[in-house]
């Protein structure tokens, strides 16, 4: 039974591996499919010298780059991102090792019950309920040790802790409108990441122009800013599913709801970014550049954790 299970797991192994190399692959075979299908396309020959250029015949139109432009694509690729989250392994861990607990324990009992049965005779026949006795006191013994281990895997998976993620969080899907205000929320924390790691740590001989525990505040209020934006980013994606569905007639609130929000994420955007221009003059002002930048450092921070409350309860 056990080497039965052991080669089920193999080959289920060796199956999620073969999976998970054709997924990642799905961009490469996007793009051999367009070489294969523009070979077949009639080229656009260049034009003799003194003959005009041949226009290109409307049957012909530009293939996208499918592996950048097709939304299924990023579709695909965001699930497998989420498939592959080390949350989401864990939980997937703890999932399957709780439901073999649960076998092991129904399998003891089931077990225990019948020697109860062999030991008072409700067989019948002597060497019938002795058998019977035997089974299931060896029954009892394995599935109780299976349910030991599978009992202790459990407790180990619940005290694993997740190193925190670094990786960005998905963006929308292609068509949304909060999908561009997200790109440039992702490349503004980038920047000011970079900035206020240049603050922790200023060139050597130089007195820091900003305190520690400005940056430290500043940090925290554009994670706060950034948590608040895709918060309404969320709702941005929620109503537009629901536009999808819903009646012809009642689409055209919706869209204005839609609207709104997206000029919200503008106006947030625009105070993320005046925290980075603060954030540059403080890393100027390190290297001797212009003033030291306290003041606009902490204004910008002021006026970012205002505008992020304010977010916090739009969303």
């Amino acid at each position: 039974m056990a080497g039965g299970k052991g080669s089920w797991r193999r080959d289920f192994d060796r199956f999620g591996a073969k999976l998970e190399k054709h997924v990642e692959r799905l961009p490469d075979y996007a793009y051999r499919a367009q070489e294969k299908l523009q070979r077949h396309l009639p080229p656009s020959s260049p034009a003799r010298p003194g003959e005009p250029a041949r226009p290109v015949p409307p049957s012909a139109p530009r293939l996208p780059q499918l592996s950048a432009e097709l939304p299924v694509v990023g579709d695909l690729r965001a699930k497998w991102e989420r498939w592959n989250d080390p949350a989401a392994k864990l939980e997937r861990r703890k999932r399957r090792t709780s439901r073999a607990l649960t076998l092991w324990i129904v399998l003891t009992i089931l077990c225990g019950l019948v020697a109860v049965a062999g030991l008072t005779g409700v067989v019948g026949a002597a060497g019938a309920a002795g058998a019977e006795f035997l089974a299931g006191a060896a029954g009892m013994v394995v599935f109780g040790a299976l349910g030991v281990r599978s009992g202790l895997r459990l407790r180990q998976l619940n005290r694993v802790e997740l190193p925190a993620s670094t990786a960005p969080p998905p963006l929308p899907s292609a068509g949304s409108a909060a999908r561009e205000p997200m790109e440039r929320l992702a490349e503004c924390e980038a920047s000011l990441t970079e900035l206020l790691t240049q603050l922790d740590t200023p060139s050597a001989g130089a007195p820091a122009s900003v305190p520690e525990v400005s940056v430290e505040e500043a940090r925290a209020t554009a994670r706060e800013a950034a948590a608040a934006l895709r918060g309404l980013a969320a709702r941005v994606q929620a109503i537009e599913r629901a536009m999808a569905t819903a009646p012809a007639a009642e689409r055209g609130p919706l869209g204005s709801a839609v609207r709104t929000l997206r000029e919200q994420l503008d106006d947030g955007l625009t105070g993320y970014r005046g925290l980075i221009a603060a954030a540059g003059q403080a890393v100027a002002a390190s290297s001797g550049g212009i003033q030291p930048a306290k003041e606009a450092l902490t204004d910008a921070t002021d006026r970012l954790a205002g505008l992020a409350i304010a977010l916090r309860e739009l969303s």
